[in-house]
């Protein structure tokens, strides 16, 4: 028997003793303290998984007047048991498993390690202590399902689940366009939205697993998919398109603040959205209200600084929110360049400082937020939009900056964040190991800063009983630093799948440090080859799905290898006899596997526009092309 016990998180104190516990037959989950039917669904989780890992089925009871020798795992909440309210102590002995906490949600916790454990072990459980519980109260997931990709019912609660299990007790849907407003129906036609019953269930579903659904809807800037239509279009800052520090834009962006038409529409939103989340928290955007100024309100703007005009606008957003009960998240990039204005927001709203890189500055922004008062969340994210394979350097630096920076100066929470630029193909268990990682470091900094997640994510993140799938996929992850040319926000093949051989040494100079050669993107490659025969030995040992997601993932990859290497023959003047058509056949067939890789995970809007940028690159393969 093992004497590693593999947890994630691993929990803050764990000690191992001497002995172990026999799971057998005809024993009782017992309930214990307060109101026992709140520990009801983590009694079931245990029930279940002692029947899958060890074989047996004990009926759970409430009450401690049963025969003592009957008790195999004794939950109880104890009021002041434990230092934490979200904490627990896992005791296992010979004559048992019990778990004591303040609390129903800590018991979850609890038992969620103890299931840990059983997958671990099986029906012989080493004697141990755990005490632990988290450094952060609030420790979330933000999952983008407005840049085209919206998961199907099945594929959310699927992750509900998955999360749940790593102790993560928030998640946002972050939302333009694809809830299904009765009062908008043109703006998500064609987006396969979440409905108002979904939302409802899906709070519910949260609820039972201690995670709370936060709802999510952006208020200000990233309003493309409202006011690109006639019916919304004079609600806009730049009617016509507007130029963004991405480049120009045709269409409308942000909404003009000047117009009490846009504070309406926020309103019926607000009222329309709200009431299907039980949560009291309400994330309102406002973020990168990049053509703020260039427009409409150019002269407000002129008189009174583009941070006024921001921060008068969001005061009324904050009315709003605040007259429905609710407290206002706001991401907090626009605010933190106006510092002087950061002290002059309301003390009951959450600041969301968000950053990407690993050298995002949460030590200076979170100090900023702390002397003014004001209550934030450290939000970095997972690395894997603009990248296909993810870039897992920079995402486990980006992730751990946060969580040690966010404690540093007080952060009320820690929400990673997962996003889908430029059509969101990367496939979600590509998210999983930042998802992981996130959900570690905010439990408990100092004890899982230094986990070995590729092998504990082998088993518990991805499911694969010969534990290769977890550094298969941290190292894809960081296939981006073999092929040189590092860019920010991104990986090199995702930007040269995206661009035409016309705009390639454009983009070289607008976005790629480094120089794009040949031999770097042999490299990258090479490796991807070598990890691609790693994947084809698993066909037995990890789920099929998540398999043929990482063999695309790997294929788009190599394939963004391939074309790169084609354009810079190409505009050398060597391209090679068969090449476009060697390309032109291999986009094809990604293509046809995307499409059924997103069926099985997602709804059926939104997939036009993704796999339009994909026909886009296949096009440049024409001999009219390029």
């Amino acid at each position: 028997m093992s004497l590693d016990p593999v947890l994630l998180p691993v929990p803050r104190q764990m000690s191992l003793q001497d002995g172990e516990f026999k799971i057998g037959k005809g024993r009782l989950i017992v309930l214990d303290g307060g109101d026992v039917r709140a520990l009801l669904f983590s009694a079931r989780c245990l029930q279940e998984r002692l029947s899958l890992s060890a074989n047996v089925d004990w009926d759970i009871v409430a009450g401690t007047a049963v025969p003592q020798e009957r008790i195999g795992a004794h939950l109880a909440v104890v009021p002041g048991g434990v230092k934490h309210l979200q904490g627990y102590r896992l005791t296992i002995a010979s004559s048992g498993l019990s778990i004591v906490a303040a609390s129903a949600a800590g018991i979850f916790y609890g038992v969620n390690s103890a299931m840990q454990l059983l997958d671990g072990y099986g029906a012989k459980l080493p004697a141990m202590r755990i005490d632990d519980w988290p450094d952060y109260a609030v420790r979330g997931v933000m999952l983008d399902i407005s840049r085209d990709k919206v998961p199907s019912m099945e594929t959310l609660m699927m992750l509900v689940d998955k999360l749940a299990s790593w102790k993560i007790n928030q998640l946002q849907l972050y939302t333009e366009h694809t809830f299904a407003y009765q009062n908008h129906p043109t703006v998500w036609a064609e987006a396969s939205p979440m409905t108002g019953e979904e939302i409802m269930v899906l709070d519910a579903y949260c609820q039972e697993r201690f995670v709370e659904l936060v709802p999510n809807q952006n208020s200000f800037g990233h309003m493309r998919r409202w006011l690109k239509h006639a019916q919304y279009n004079h609600l806009a800052e730049c009617p016509d398109g507007c130029d963004t520090i991405w480049g120009h834009f045709d269409e409308p962006f942000t909404l003009y603040p000047g117009d009490p038409g846009s504070l309406e529409l926020v309103r019926g939103l607000y009222d329309e959205l709200l009431p299907h989340f039980s949560s009291r928290q309400f994330n309102v955007g406002c973020d990168e209200t990049v053509d703020l100024g260039q427009g409409r309100s150019a002269e407000a703007v002129k008189e009174r600084g583009a941070g006024q005009v921001y921060f008068d606008f969001l005061k009324k957003v904050y009315a709003e929110v605040k007259a429905r009960g609710r407290t206002m998240q706001f991401w907090g990039d626009i605010i933190v360049n106006h510092p002087e204005l950061v002290a002059e927001l309301p003390r009951d709203v959450v600041a969301l400082e968000w950053g990407y890189e690993a050298d995002h500055p949460f030590d200076e922004r979170g100090a900023l937020y702390a002397r003014s008062g004001i209550p934030f969340y450290v939000c970095p994210g997972t690395s894997s939009w603009n990248t296909l394979g993810g870039r897992t350097q920079n995402a486990f630096g980006n992730l751990l900056n946060a969580a040690g920076n966010g404690l540093k100066h007080g952060a009320a929470g820690y929400l990673n964040t997962d996003w889908g630029d430029n059509g969101h193909w990367q496939m979600l268990p590509v998210s999983y190991l930042g998802f992981a990682y996130g959900a570690a470091l905010s439990w408990a900094l100092e004890a899982n800063e230094d986990i070995d997640l590729e092998g504990a994510a082998s088993w518990l993140v991805f499911g694969d009983i010969s534990k290769q799938m977890g550094s298969i996929a941290y190292d894809l992850g960081n296939v981006y630093l073999d092929a040189g040319g590092q860019s920010f926000n991104g990986a090199l093949f995702f930007y040269l799948l995206q661009i035409s051989p016309q705009e390639l040494y454009q983009v070289q100079a607008q976005l790629l440090s480094g120089a794009l050669i040949i031999e770097g993107l042999r490299r990258a490659e090479k490796r991807i080859d070598e990890l691609l025969e790693q994947l084809s030995q698993l066909e037995d040992a990890v789920h099929e799905r998540i398999r043929r997601e990482f063999v695309w993932t790997a294929e788009m990859m190599r394939h963004g290898c391939r074309r790169g290497i084609w354009m810079l023959r190409l505009e050398a003047g060597q391209e090679q006899d068969g090449e476009r058509t060697m390309l032109g056949h291999e986009a094809a067939r990604l293509i046809r596997e995307y499409g059924a890789l997103w069926q099985a995970r997602n709804r059926p809007g939104g997939f036009a526009d993704s796999v339009a940028l994909m026909e886009k690159m296949r096009a440049d393969y024409s001999s009219e092309s390029a």
